[in-house]
């Protein structure tokens, strides 16, 4: 096998070597338009959901996970209307870092901070215990209660709209994914198909026209720029948080 390589690659090296300058640069761009439908070839792969992607096909960063994704799609179709603003991925200053909340849904009807987990697994938790647990068949792992998360991002929230009365700020904490609950689900924490109907019940307080506009605005002044390094620095000081806390 290795002398019929050996000859073959002789052959191959012989036969480029005997092709003048005119001939050789024919060679060259065809075998950069085989690289070039060979690369086509290999994006065009199934897209998800089922077909075919397209060879130019081209995709916007995404800033969202699939469950953020599915929770923006509900909170759009269930508060439709010019008196319903989503604003969603907010990296907001707060304590000389940053906070990142998921989604903020400002109404008239008061302002829901909502945090998204979409996990799978088992999920064990109550409300008053700093972390959770989420099991699998082989491994378990703990994560930050994501009830004290949110109320940080309510606070933040809070503290960029002083003109909104606290109690028109609430929080809310949804699963999206297939993770089933072995304890009591606590208060403010919600399955997906449950969010809406959640948000509808616990009005939070009235807000007049005047204020929903200006917590708006504040909010979309106070965000931070969605760019790589923004995320990377709040991982970077989030860390160091979860760390002076140990």
């Amino acid at each position: 096998m290795r002398e019929l390589y050996r000859l073959t690659l002789g052959a191959v090296l012989d036969y480029l070597l005997g092709l003048n300058a005119g001939e050789r640069s024919i060679l060259y761009i065809l075998l950069a338009l085989a690289l070039g439908v060979g690369f086509l070839l290999g994006r065009r792969r199934p897209a998800r959901g089922g077909g075919v992607r397209s060879f130019f096909s081209w995709r916007a960063p995404r800033f969202q996970n699939d469950g953020e994704s599915l929770v923006s799609r509900v909170l759009l179709a269930s508060f439709p209307g010019a008196d319903h603003h989503l604003l969603n991925h907010l990296t907001l200053p707060m304590d000389g870092g940053t906070t990142q909340v998921d989604h903020v849904l400002v109404t008239g009807g008061g302002i829901v901070v909502i945090e998204t987990k979409d996990y799978s697994g088992w999920i064990f938790g109550k409300a008053d215990e700093p972390k959770w647990t989420q099991t699998f068949r082989r491994a378990k792992y703990t994560f930050q209660n994501p009830l004290r998360q949110n109320a940080r991002h309510v606070s933040a929230v809070q503290r960029l709209l002083p003109h909104v009365p606290a109690e028109a700020i609430s929080s809310v904490v949804v699963f999206t994914g297939s993770a089933e609950f072995k304890t009591p689900i606590p208060d403010g924490v919600v399955l997906l198909d449950q969010l809406a109907e959640h948000i509808a019940r616990h009005r939070a307080g009235a807000l007049t026209h005047d204020q929903v506009a200006l917590a708006v605005g504040r909010l979309e002044m106070a965000r931070l720029a969605l760019t790589r390094e923004t995320d990377v620095e709040h991982i970077r000081r989030v860390t160091s948080w979860n760390a002076r806390r140990r």
